[in-house]
């Protein structure tokens, strides 16, 4: 586990609230050198802490208008290379290998609800995977990258 000071910190708070910002302007926010910044940005990205930057879409807008819950149980042996499969698919946004009733979550984003109904039959052509349950989002009430960094 990698330990951040203050600093670090306060750097990555800055970037999750807005990566687009130059080196010299969030440097002049910080009160810090420019190059201090820089070899601090490039010390957290070479040990992994910060692994990249990304640009938040709004997915209604880019015609996603159908979030999915679904969870999957797999025969247990091919837990991992189903999780690989579904990975690929570019509407899957999270794989998660679970506890409890089932053994993976999926969160994916859909143009509609056909579109879903397509994806949830083709993993059901997959010989390993037993059952799904899907559940639809109405809404999003919170959807973060953030992370308390006390």
């Amino acid at each position: 586990m990698e330990k951040l000071d203050y600093l670090d910190k306060l750097i990555i708070r800055e970037l999750l609230k807005n990566s687009r910002r130059s080196i010299r302007e969030l440097a002049r926010n910080l009160n810090i050198p420019s190059s201090t910044l820089h070899d601090r940005v490039k010390r957290l990205i070479r040990k992994g802490v910060i692994r990249g930057f990304t640009v938040l879409l709004d997915e209604e807008k880019l015609g996603y208008t159908v979030k999915a819950l679904i969870l999957v149980n797999v025969e247990g042996k091919h837990i991992i290379d189903v999780e690989k499969e579904i990975a690929k698919h570019p509407n899957v946004q999270i794989v998660l290998d679970i506890t409890g009733e089932f053994d993976i979550a999926v969160i994916a984003v859909f143009k509609n609800i056909v579109e879903l109904d397509h994806f949830i039959k083709q993993l059901l052509k997959n010989p390993y995977i037993k059952q799904t349950r899907t559940s639809i989002a109405f809404r999003i009430v919170k959807q973060t990258h953030e992370i308390p960094l006390s």
